[in-house]
Formats: structure tokens, sequence, C-alpha cells
């Protein structure tokens, strides 16, 4: 069964605002992990997890990919080598296959309504037949140019190799900081695609978790870490889904809210109530830097 985690998104802006409103509560934005067990070549039809793996996947707006990047004699690796590489194009290329799969089956009803003179089945057999050109060739489907008024459909079909993508290098205790060779060749491909990567030790994760707060700070300094690498991941996610952060700040509480880039003011006040966005008069803001050079709201 996959484990699923609530995170706070971690946002030292949000201290800096409740000391300055004095407010009683912190209440940062979150977002959810769901942990899906790993992936095994075949897949697609049915090996290991096979198809309860795809369902889970299908059900998040992103993916994050945790790729081994270090050696050790002692953990064995299901290919026999440590290859962060291959085993990306292992999960891509069974993620194709699905998507294949199940553009293949839906194109045939399709293209009878299509026939039939049915205009928006017609769009759909358009979209489809250019995601399968793609995926026939080995290429995930988010390759396929859209137009703007496309999208909604295109997003539609819920394909799992148009998801954003994050890949997370799990290197070793030495290498949590920069990174290593193995690190460096996946931050190459996804700069290639467009996805994101970043770098984390999940031996100095597991430590941290155990730790009281105060002995935290001066374990990360020892290994040479600003802050703990679950921080990067949760940050780069955030911004891989293109979620921002506004504050709202009170004597009550300091709470962070989110939207995703470009949601206008009354789409904001609308994550708040749907009455605020209903009834929206205006908006009256005040800049972070501003916030917090000058005091507060009233200075």
């Amino acid at each position: 069964e996959p484990n699923v985690g609530d995170v706070a998104v971690p946002d030292p802006r949000l201290d800096q605002l409740a000391a300055i409103g004095k407010s009683q509560t912190i209440i940062p934005t979150r977002i959810t992990f769901v942990d899906i067990a790993g992936i095994v070549r075949g897949a697609s039809k049915g090996e290991g997890l096979g198809n309860q793996f795809l369902a889970n996947i299908r059900e998040v707006d992103a993916i994050a990919h945790v790729v081994r990047c270090f050696e050790d004699g002692d953990i064995t690796h299901v290919e026999g080598k440590v290859d962060p590489v291959a085993d990306i194009e292992t999960i891509e290329t069974e993620l194709m296959l699905a998507d294949l799969e199940s553009l293949e089956k839906r194109v045939v009803s399709l293209e009878k309504k299509a026939k039939g003179g049915d205009k928006e089945a017609k769009e759909q057999v358009d979209l489809i037949n250019r995601a399968l050109v793609h995926l026939r060739d080995g290429r995930p489907a988010r390759m396929t140019e859209v137009k703007p008024e496309e999208e909604k459909a295109f997003a539609m079909l819920n394909l799992l190799t148009t998801k954003p993508v994050l890949y997370v290098c799990n290197v070793e205790e030495a290498s949590a900081d920069k990174g290593n060779g193995f690190s460096a060749k996946v931050f190459e491909r996804a700069q290639l695609e467009g996805a994101r990567a970043v770098v984390v030790s999940a031996k100095i994760e597991s430590e941290i978790a155990v730790m009281p707060l105060e002995d935290q700070k001066d374990f990360l300094e020892a290994v040479g870490l600003e802050e703990p690498g679950l921080n990067r991941v949760i940050r780069a996610g955030y911004e891989l889904l293109s979620l921002v952060t506004y504050f709202t700040v009170g004597p009550k509480e300091a709470r962070a809210w989110t939207i995703t880039k470009g949601t206008k003011a009354p789409g904001a006040a609308g994550v708040i109530h749907t009455d605020f966005e209903k009834g929206f008069i205006r908006a009256q803001t005040i800049a972070f830097a501003d916030y917090t050079a000058l005091g507060g709201e009233a200075g």
C-alpha cells in the first residue's frame, strides 16, 4: 500500500511575519507526497506491483522519482549495477507503454463517434493520434505540441508521461551537499527534458527525522548542510507544480496560502473562502520586503 505524507512547506518568511504581527499561531501551507513502492521492468504488463502501481501514479499531479546514486556492496540493485539514468529509462518506458496501451484502446471507440459527426470525439482523436506518434517512437507524451485552447482536453487524457517530473538523487552521506558523478548525469538528463532534480542523502534524512529540533542544526552543520535535503524536495515539488504562496497576518494567526502562478486576486481570495471570491471588491496587499523593512502594516 502507498504511504501518504502530508508535509508543511518550509518558509522562513512566515516566522518573520508572525513576529512582526505578534501572531498567536503559525499555519504553513502543505503539500502531500504519496510514497509508492519501486517499479520493475514489465510493470505495464503486470510485473511486480504492475497495474496497482500505475493506478496510484494516475492520481498524482507530479512524479518525484527517487533514484539510487550511490555505490554500496551491501545493498543489492535489482539490475546488478548502479546506473540511475538506466533506472529512469526503465520507469519512463513502463509509463510510456501504459499510456500507449490506454490510448490505443480509447481511440477505437472515439474514431467511430468521430465518423458519426461527433465534433468533440474528432478533436480527441486528433490529440490522441498526435500523442501516439511520440509514444510509438519511444518518447513521452509530454513532447506532444498542444495549442493553448487544447490544453484542457489534453490534460483530460490523464496520461502518465505528461505529468511533470522531479528526480530525487539519493546519494551517500559525503555527497549530500554537492552530489556526485551519478547525480550529475541525472541533472543533465533533467535539463534536457525540462524536468527538475535535487540531491538528498536518505541516510542523513532518516537520522535527522528522529532527532530533537535543537540537535538538528548542529548535526546539519557537522555534515556541511544548511538545511535538510527534504526541504529542497518539498520546495522543488512546490515549484514543479507552479505553486506560489501569499500570506495573511494578524494577531490571531500568520498563515500561508497556496495558489497557482498567474492566479488573479479574486481567485486568490477564493482559496480562503468562496464567498470572498463571489463578493470580491478589492485587494490591499503589501510586498513582503516592505512589510518586514518597515515593521508591519502601520509602518
